[in-house]
């Protein structure tokens, strides 16, 4: 994805550094060793998504307690609306998804990556 505000890579760069727990544990636990390649703090647009896959045009968010205030809420939508028109695919989890249902957080990773590759013949 070569559509980013550049204005963001320092930022982007801090936030690889500096990754909340549930970030870092679905970094070290699954995702880093995926078969298909993620990269963390990604700018793309005007944001920077959490996870994302280019292969599969997978962007994940992981969404901390401020994300469930009304504004906040309005706001994460309309980011999603607005990868969603760069033709992305937007999968959240919750900080309570990752601690209480981990392997079922990775499970619909794997399977919206499988979705989106071509099949192999």
């Amino acid at each position: 994805m070569k559509d980013y505000n550049r204005a963001n890579i320092p930022l982007a760069k801090e936030l690889r550094k500096n990754m909340t727990p549930w970030e870092r544990k679905l970094w070290y636990t699954f995702l880093r060793s995926y078969p298909v390649r993620f990269q963390r703090q990604k700018a793309i647009g005007n944001y920077i998504v959490d996870f994302y896959c280019a292969k599969a045009r997978l962007v994940i968010e992981l969404d901390g307690g401020g994300h469930y205030e009304p504004q906040q809420l309005t706001r994460d939508a309309a980011r999603s609306r607005t990868l969603e028109r760069m033709e992305l695919t937007v999968l959240r989890f919750s900080n309570l998804d990752i601690d209480q249902n981990f392997n079922g957080v990775c499970q619909s990773i794997d399977l919206a990556v499988k979705r989106s590759l071509p099949q192999s013949r």
